[in-house]
């Protein structure tokens, strides 16, 4: 093989491994954009839940309260009979 067609040959090589690169580059900084979005969604959400546990009422209150209500209920059935 003459030495032209080496370098034609290693020229090509280069180029198409230089397309490659940039493609996978390309890729790369798609896939960050993406993370970097998937983050930022997350941590919205993360926000939107810690909000709404903190906003809710406990179990034990409701029954405590269902309690109360039906003891008052009894009480003043009792007093009115």
């Amino acid at each position: 093989m003459p030495e032209g067609e080496v370098a034609l040959a290693l020229a090509e090589l280069r180029s198409a491994l230089e397309v490659g690169f940039a493609r996978i580059d390309g890729q790369l900084a798609l896939l960050v954009q993406r993370n970097d979005q998937t983050d930022k969604a997350l941590e919205g959400l993360e926000q939107r839940v810690s909000s709404l546990e903190t906003r809710r009422w406990p179990l034990a209150t409701l029954t405590v309260l269902a309690a109360m209500a039906g003891l008052a209920v009894g009480v003043f059935g009792a007093l009115l009979s």
